[in-house]
């Protein structure tokens, strides 16, 4: 079944609200190799002006895969998990993510090309804090693999 071309334009429920935590920040700046004080050490970060640990740029994909969860979950369209490769991850920041900030994230299906008889479909999800500012917009490419 090939993914459906009417997705594109198509914007998603906002996600329920995801707080950032400390330990969770710490945690993945571990898994990622970040070694940056700001990263674990809340007085450094304090002192670099953030009001607490500072979240690798990477960490927004937390936030966003919520909302790449809504798109594959979609009974209409056409995205057979088992068939799906990720192509690419962009970030477009406002300010950096820290521990304490509540994000909500709303997916919008940007585009969708086909390719060899493959399917790239591109999704931007635009995360805001809790009084509605931007952060990060975390943009990713998913492939579809084709028939064999």
């Amino acid at each position: 079944m090939p993914v459906n071309p009417e997705l594109v334009g198509r914007v998603f429920a906002p996600t329920s609200p995801y707080l950032v935590g400390r330990e969770k920040v710490r945690e993945f700046s571990a898994a990622v190799f970040a070694t940056s004080p700001l990263n674990t050490d809340v007085e450094a970060a304090r002192a670099a002006g953030y009001t607490d640990v500072v979240a690798p740029p990477t960490f927004a994909v937390v936030v966003q895969e919520h909302t790449l969860k809504q798109l594959l979950s979609e009974p209409d369209a056409g995205i057979d998990f088992s068939r799906v490769v990720h192509g690419d991850q962009r970030f477009t920041f406002t300010r950096p993510i820290v521990a304490g900030d509540e994000l909500t994230a709303t997916l919008n299906v940007a585009s969708i090309k086909s390719l060899g008889g493959h399917s790239m479909v591109t999704a931007e999800s635009t995360i805001v804090d809790a009084t509605g500012a931007h952060v990060v917009t975390a943009t990713s490419t998913l492939v579809v693999r084709g028939d064999e």
